[in-house]
């Protein structure tokens, strides 16, 4: 089956090269039926780091070029990166690479506009009770993905989302999409499951079975992007072993982990994916944001062979977007509210009334405790 999405850079329509395809197809419709048992043990943690480390670490005598061949092969622009193309002895360090992120991924310094936390395709929809409803429920459930017995989900009842799946040739560190204020950050458990369009297809909710990392964010400070509470949901996949929080104002020096109560600034390097196919998750409340006019046509496109449209019988298509580039804006006053679709243009207007936080959801959090999280060596 085939799988497409569309460059937003030039509009082409791309069929994409699904890494391991067969064996995912194996995995979700054959052993998942056939041989639970063993379908839990390939997507749990400790398979899942040994595939990592088979693929991503393990470098036999003769092969120290290793990871400078697969940088040509996936195409990488090698004047992007920061290190020369020698220093890239093993695929691990080709994923974990970084950029010159602030020549080569320009970004709109508008503070109404909402970027996109990762090289990555995008897939964007609405939570409102609607015929859509079931497309939520097939990629998640909110209460699930952002925690049942946790206090955020009803602030994001009725409200927009945006799903961005890095695929294995991406650059893995995720950006962050808006600015203001961290009010929560925690850490669920959960499984390893591929991202492969395949896998979401088959499993419903998949995203928020997998282990994963919540940064709440308020909008609404002095300097915020000024559109409410905002989270954004770091999902791993097969192979991704580790999500390493590593916030950095300047580049990607002195990187601290992400805790609450710190400012965040549009557009700043936030975690690293180590390494593989992985999925951020951007959850808006009702209201808040008008998505760009490009995506949204994309997404309905019908021309476009989209496993997701084939899957839930209606057009869902995504759009090859780049980190820092906009995807969002806040809605102005007078937009319609049944619609997050609209042009991509500058927005004005006041922020959502339903978008302040009480004050007991900031004081210390009576239900759980922060994870520990550690920088980036």
């Amino acid at each position: 089956m085939q799988h497409q999405y569309i460059v937003r850079e030039t509009g082409e329509i791309v069929s994409e090269r699904l890494i391991a395809d067969r064996f995912i197809d194996v995995l979700y419709n054959r052993l998942r039926e056939q041989a639970p048992a063993l379908f839990r043990a390939l997507t749990s943690e400790r398979v899942s780091s040994l595939l990592g480390f088979l693929n991503f670490d393990c470098t036999l005598p003769g092969e120290s070029r290793r990871g400078q061949a697969l940088l040509s092969r996936m195409g990488v622009d090698e004047g992007e990166c920061l290190e020369p193309q020698h220093g890239f002895a093993t695929p691990r360090q080709v994923f974990e690479r970084k950029i010159r992120y602030w020549a080569c991924r320009p970004m709109d310094p508008d503070p109404e506009a909402v970027v996109a936390p990762a090289d990555a395709k995008v897939l964007i929809g609405s939570l409102a009770e609607s015929p859509e409803l079931f497309v939520k429920e097939k990629f998640f459930s909110v209460p699930e993905l952002l925690g049942e017995d946790l206090p955020w989900h009803p602030f994001f009842a009725g409200g927009d989302f945006a799903i961005f799946r890095l695929t294995p040739d991406k650059y893995h560190y995720n950006h962050v999409p808006v600015s203001g204020e961290v009010i929560d950050f925690y850490q669920l458990d959960g499984r390893y499951h591929s991202c492969n369009p395949r896998a979401q297809i088959a499993l419903a909710s998949l995203h928020a079975k997998n282990r994963r990392e919540v940064t709440v964010i308020d909008t609404d400070v002095p300097g915020g992007s000024n559109i409410g509470l905002v989270a954004m949901i770091e999902v791993v996949a097969l192979m991704i072993g580790d999500i390493v929080q590593c916030y950095s104002t300047s580049g990607y020096d002195e990187p601290q982990p992400v805790t609450k109560g710190m400012r965040l600034d549009k557009g700043c390097p936030k975690s690293l994916y180590r390494p593989g196919s992985s999925t951020d998750i951007l959850l808006f409340q009702r209201d808040a944001v008008t998505f760009c006019d490009d995506l949204a046509r994309n997404r309905c496109r019908r021309d476009v062979r989209s496993r997701f449209s084939l899957g839930l019988g209606q057009p869902l298509v995504e759009t090859d977007v780049r980190v820092r580039s906009t995807v969002a804006w806040k809605r102005p006053a007078a937009a319609d509210p049944a619609s997050p679709f609209g042009p991509c243009e500058r927005s004005r207007g006041e922020a959502p009334g339903n978008s302040r936080i009480p004050a007991a959801c900031r004081q210390a959090r009576p239900l759980y405790s922060l994870p520990q999280v550690h920088a980036l060596p």
